[in-house]
């Protein structure tokens, strides 16, 4: 096979994949046997566009493809058929309903029928009767058009784990009778909280890995990018959706700038403002524009765009409102209260009150003791420590925080700073 059909077919099935996902499952009812079905066209693309060239609609080719598999599969199991009979829907207008491109020659009717596919499946993926890991490894793998390998490398574990932990979630929403349908209006906001929870998890993974060699993976932001802009398309009339999409537009655009030359972090506040993604920032304040002139309370997406959206109006650091950044962590803090938001308010508040006002805060997150464990306590209390002069103290605070980070550059980081309060 040429490299070129081989980039085609992947480029193609990693932005259609969560559209045919859908289309499938809406006719079978069952998000396992969906995949099963997309999966079989996948491999019928991969036997056959390197002989007969790539099809002018390969979305719509993979997408026919897959649909011809779930009425034959229908015709031969009566109980998939009586299922199908249950539910209302009709196969002959099923096979009646036209498949253009994705992209192109939609009516309105077959815009709304792709949407609603979309939507009910990325609340089947979030469901709660799934643990945490499972939505997030079943939503890159069903949404996100990702491999069961490329998913077990973004988050450190064996392919062979990540695939049984793929296979228990479908098993657990077949088990548990999961509709594929979204849900009734009085779940809608917990559900839709749930999703989004998923794809915010997925882009911080990417953003700032937890473990592992590099500080980040611009693979998962990408895709938390994608599934975000999506979800904005199917609920533009949700605050919040287009809250989480400024946010991690915000938060990407800094990406180039958050490596030096030999690949170590820079923290914010040291960042070339000049290498931060314009693009990104515009897509973010746009759709930060579009939250705001949705009526309503701001949610905590939207609360945390409007902090990152302070930085990225600021063209030098020496330029940041840390007031306006402050208050909005206090607002922050009463819509979703949090030791981690407290911790970054506490950063906010030295930073425009002075470091001895910040150091009163952590230090009543360190009596709180919520975040024992976790290695941007102290690392924030050194570097308040550090500011006040207190280089002895800031030290032990950095050498703690080395100690209990798990990613390798953020350790090298924080050793960097344990070097600098000696050297003071």
């Amino acid at each position: 096979m040429t490299g070129t059909v081989e980039d085609t077919i992947a480029a193609v099935w990693r932005i259609e994949s969560g559209r045919i996902n859908g289309s499938i499952a809406r006719i079978v009812r069952d998000v396992g046997l969906a995949e099963e079905l997309a999966q079989d066209a996948l491999v019928a693309a991969l036997e056959r566009w390197p002989r007969d060239g790539v099809p002018d609609r390969p979305g719509a080719w993979l997408l026919t493809t897959a649909r011809n598999g779930a009425f034959d599969l229908l015709r031969r199991d009566r109980s998939l058929r009586d299922k199908l009979q249950q539910i209302g829907l009709d196969l002959a207008a099923q096979e009646a309903l036209t498949v253009p491109d994705f992209v192109d020659d939609l009516d309105a009717k077959q815009r709304d029928v792709l949407k609603d596919d979309l939507l009910r499946l990325m609340f089947t993926a979030c469901h709660p009767v799934l643990s945490l890991d499972a939505r997030l490894a079943l939503t890159l793998k069903l949404l996100g058009g990702l491999a069961t390998g490329e998913i077990a490398r973004a988050f450190l574990v064996p392919e062979s784990t990540m695939a049984q932990r793929i296979v228990r979630a479908k098993r657990t929403l077949g088990e548990a009778k999961v509709p594929f349908e979204l849900p009734p209006p009085a779940e809608l906001g917990e559900r839709l909280g749930a999703v989004l929870e998923a794809v915010y998890l997925i882009f911080n993974e990417g953003y700032t890995a937890t473990a592992g060699a590099d500080w980040m993976r611009p693979a998962l932001v990408d895709e938390a990018l994608r599934l975000g802009r999506i979800l904005a398309e199917l609920a533009p009339h949700e605050p919040e959706v287009h809250g989480l999409v400024a946010l991690m537009e915000l938060q990407a655009s800094r990406m180039a700038a958050r490596l030096d030359a030999d690949r170590r972090p820079v923290l914010l506040l040291d960042q070339d403002r000049a290498r931060w993604d314009g693009v990104l920032v515009r897509r973010g304040l746009a759709a930060l524009e579009r939250a705001a002139r949705i009526k309503g309370p701001a949610g905590s997406y939207v609360l945390q765009a409007e902090i990152a959206a302070c930085h990225a109006r600021a063209h030098r650091a020496e330029l940041t409102d840390w007031r306006r950044i402050a208050a909005l962590y206090g607002e922050l803090a009463v819509v979703q209260p949090s030791p981690v938001i407290e911790l970054n308010r506490a950063v906010a508040v030295g930073m425009a009150d002075g470091p001895a006002a910040g150091l009163a805060l952590a230090d009543r997150l360190l009596e709180d003791g919520r975040l024992d464990g976790y290695h941007w306590l102290p690392s924030v209390r050194g570097d308040l420590l550090f500011k006040l002069g207190r280089r002895a103290e800031a030290r032990a605070e950095f050498e703690r925080a080395a100690a209990l980070t798990a990613n390798a550059a953020e350790r090298e980081l924080l050793l960097a700073r344990v070097s600098d309060a000696a050297d003071a």
